[in-house]
């Protein structure tokens, strides 16, 4: 090698892990034309996005949300994290951007949090970036971010933490009212303002945020 060549720098090898086999066919596409990344393998769950990083143990794991299966991404990114400690990067990729997620995605250990409507070379830039260890957020991801630091949620009521461990059991609407003493009108009331506080807009939103923050009574 004369001392004008240089050597090029190794590819970014990449676990990609998406359930749906169309997504994951358009994106090995799209990362097959990016310069400097290599996709070395598939996965459509998290099992086995979990074992492909411990047996390929590649720079970054592309990493969906919602696999459809036992161990969503969320419990796959935190497996893969503490399995390899730290070394194997989660970028998730997916179109869900609640503030339940994101916590969720970001306590769990991924590296970078990104929506399936970015451009590609937002893609390809963030991709580089989780591989290095650097933080990569969408726009709206970070904006979001942000703003909740900025201006912390107010506390629930004691009523509300009632409600939100009745919901925690897997009870309705209308066991929650039973047990509560409460007329459905009203528990339909407070998990309304349970979900403002939080910053969900689901059941499963609003437990996943409680257990996260320790909310349950």
């Amino acid at each position: 090698m004369t001392r004008t060549e240089r050597a090029e720098p190794a590819p970014v090898r990449l676990v990609l892990c998406d359930d749906h086999a169309v997504v994951r066919a358009g994106l090995c596409a799209l990362l097959g034309s990016a310069p400097g990344i290599e996709v070395v393998g598939e996965a459509d769950s998290g099992a086995e996005a979990v074992a492909l990083a411990a047996k390929l143990v590649p720079d970054v794991v592309l990493m969906d949300l919602q696999l459809g299966d036992a161990m969503d991404g969320v419990e796959a990114t935190r497996r893969i994290t503490a399995d390899s400690g730290g070394s194997v990067h989660v970028l998730v990729l997916t179109t869900y951007d609640t503030d339940a997620d994101i916590i969720r995605a970001i306590e769990a250990g991924a590296t970078g949090y990104l929506l399936k409507a970015e451009r590609p070379d937002e893609l390809f830039s963030a991709i580089h970036s989780a591989a290095s260890g650097r933080t990569a957020l969408s726009a709206p991801v970070a904006q979001r971010v942000m703003t909740r630091m900025r201006s912390p949620r107010p506390g629930l009521t004691d009523r509300q933490r009632d409600i939100l461990g009745q919901l925690a059991r897997g009870l309705t609407n209308r066991d929650i009212a039973k047990a509560l003493f409460l007329s459905e009108a009203t528990v339909k009331t407070h998990l309304g303002r349970i979900y403002d506080k939080l910053g969900v807009d689901t059941r499963a939103g609003a437990v996943a945020v409680a257990k996260e923050q320790r909310l349950l009574p």
